[in-house]
């Protein structure tokens, strides 16, 4: 694909389909022969620019770059496929170079993000409703409206791309309506069409839903969320839009094991917030082979902060007293320090699919403790296996089986416990584009059980003395604060540490101000990290 087609900036190479005034068997306009194969004149005036008026003389190719962002948003609405991960491998597939793949990716990711409020705006140039369209020519109309609207891609270059990719995987017949459709789009900016599309409304939610595209229920959520976690909720619209950012590349360095020497060589940045991490612009990381041995690994900072304050936090209350010293301050000092924590047995509970189990087992082999990685679901455990193969083998387990049963087959066995629990995952919304549209009000209802299930199973499967890290990637107050506090409500061997204070000691530099009543929440639009809530519950001795 041209500079032109792809950027906007109208230099290189035309783009595919780009070279038009030639018909079928004869040459271009203007001075050029129309002379057909047997020789003879063909007995017609100039022709016509087919890039304005045909769309059946349109480009009959699918452009690499995005034919995968069309299978993308295929596989994710035939399939109930997640993004994240049929991405790269239809980009292995196509052998896109890493401009192609940068292309692909934000035409992807793009359009399944602003799939509310381009569906908005298409209601308003088709003339049906919209599921009365072939579910393929919906994706493919997606894709030409992220492009027109949001990208710096030129207005033909999007129609013509878009109409060749439909006439090359769906088919001759949808390209005139495709092409029709687009036509209108193209008609009014993105601004214009969102000021159309809110006019009179007085609902800030319903406006908010349609400027940044959230479903209302989730815009609602997130207000709730700010405040109960002691933030304006006047930040609302920047929590939306940091939603709406393409997410930075996170790597961490597994402590001990593994080097940021090659992906920094490879045009990533030392990470501001954590030891060991760096962040990437992106490009094909599974070309690094730190990254294919497992030592070096995509994650989050908010997840490594999570499991390093877990590995940080004070096990011992009477430590604190015995040195004079504040619960708070002993916890801070205890992470800034370490502790001897030889021998000790740690817990991820809901380990899949690796992750905060591979960082844990690198601090654990680091610190001689062991690690018991637990994950109900057979083929995520396998890849629980493979993210923990770059630890030393003696260093962890891991067992597939039911969360909620481990604290009755293994009680005040480990010293340490991640649950990190299954929740909506709305503080992951800029990662997962798609998950915005498929999640419902009644996801948050069906998880609390589970949720505050795998809490007490961590609780008693945590020794006394013991330190319990409830996480969720969520800041819903459901899934959060309202599950801690009922636990700890029942219980009078459980106490709060000071998880804001674990979190700045384990950060570097400190000052994160995650911190709110004992527990922690980080923000996207805060911090540039997924919206990871942290509780650590000590059970006392």
């Amino acid at each position: 694909m041209s500079d032109s087609g792809r950027s906007g900036s109208g230099q290189g190479r035309s783009s595919r389909g780009g070279q038009r005034g030639s018909g079928a068997g004869g040459q271009g306009g203007g001075g050029a022969s129309r002379r057909n194969a047997q020789g003879r004149e063909r007995n017609r005036g100039p022709q016509r620019n087919f890039t304005e008026s045909a769309p059946s003389q349109r480009t009959r190719r699918a452009d690499p770059a995005r034919l995968v962002a069309f299978e993308v948003l295929r596989a994710v609405a035939a399939e109930d496929a997640y993004a994240n991960l049929v991405l790269p491998a239809r980009i292995r597939q196509h052998g896109l170079d890493r401009r192609d793949a940068g292309f692909a990716t934000e035409l992807s990711y793009g359009a399944l993000r602003s799939q509310g409020t381009y569906d908005a705006i298409l209601a308003r140039c088709v003339d049906r409703p919209l599921d009365k369209l072939d579910p393929a020519v919906l994706d493919a109309l997606r894709i030409g409206v992220h492009q027109l609207l949001a990208m710096r891609v030129p207005a033909h270059a999007a129609l013509d791309q878009t109409v060749g990719l439909a006439r090359a995987v769906i088919g001759a017949g949808p390209s005139a309506l495709i092409n029709a459709v687009l036509r209108k789009v193209a008609a009014r900016s993105l601004d214009e069409w969102l000021d159309e599309l809110v006019a009179g409304e007085p609902d800030e939610t319903k406006v908010a839903s349609v400027r940044y595209a959230h479903p209302e229920w989730i815009v609602r959520a997130l207000r709730q969320s700010l405040v109960a976690h002691g933030r304006p909720v006047g930040e609302i619209n920047d929590l939306l839009e940091a939603d709406n950012a393409a997410p930075v590349v996170n790597l961490v360095a597994l402590p001990g094991l593994g080097s940021l020497d090659e992906a920094l060589e490879n045009g990533a940045v030392p990470g501001e917030l954590v030891e060991g991490s760096a962040l990437s612009s992106g490009g094909d990381l599974g070309r690094l082979e730190s990254v294919r041995s497992g030592t070096t690994r995509v994650q989050d900072v908010g997840s490594q902060l999570v499991a390093r304050a877990l590995a940080a936090a004070s096990l011992d209350a009477g430590r604190a007293e015995n040195a004079g010293l504040g619960e708070n301050a002993a916890d801070a000092e205890t992470a800034a320090t370490g502790e001897d924590t030889a021998g000790e047995a740690w817990l991820d509970l809901c380990a899949g699919p690796g992750g905060k189990a591979a960082l844990l087992g690198a601090l654990a082999n680091e610190r001689g403790a062991t690690l018991l990685a637990n994950e109900p679901a057979p083929h995520r455990a396998k890849l629980v296996s493979q993210a923990l193969s770059a630890v030393p083998s003696d260093v962890w387990t891991v067992r597939t089986g039911d969360g909620r049963e481990v604290g009755a087959e293994r009680p005040a066995a480990f010293d340490r416990v991640l649950v990190d629990v299954p929740c909506s995952g709305l503080g992951a919304l800029r990662r997962r584009p798609e998950s915005r549209w498929r999640r419902t009000p009644k996801d948050l209802a069906d998880l609390g059980p589970l949720q505050r299930d795998l809490l007490n199973s961590a609780l008693a499967a945590v020794r006394p003395g013991g330190v319990v890290a409830y996480v969720t990637c969520s800041p819903h107050p459901a899934e959060t604060t309202a599950v801690v506090s009922d636990v700890l409500r029942k219980r009078d061997d459980l106490e709060l540490l000071d998880a804001g204070s674990v979190l700045d000691a384990v950060s570097l530099g400190g000052g994160l101000g995650a911190g709110h009543e004992k527990t922690a929440q980080l923000w996207p639009h805060v911090h540039s990290t997924d919206a990871m809530f942290l509780a650590l519950i000590r059970r006392k001795s």
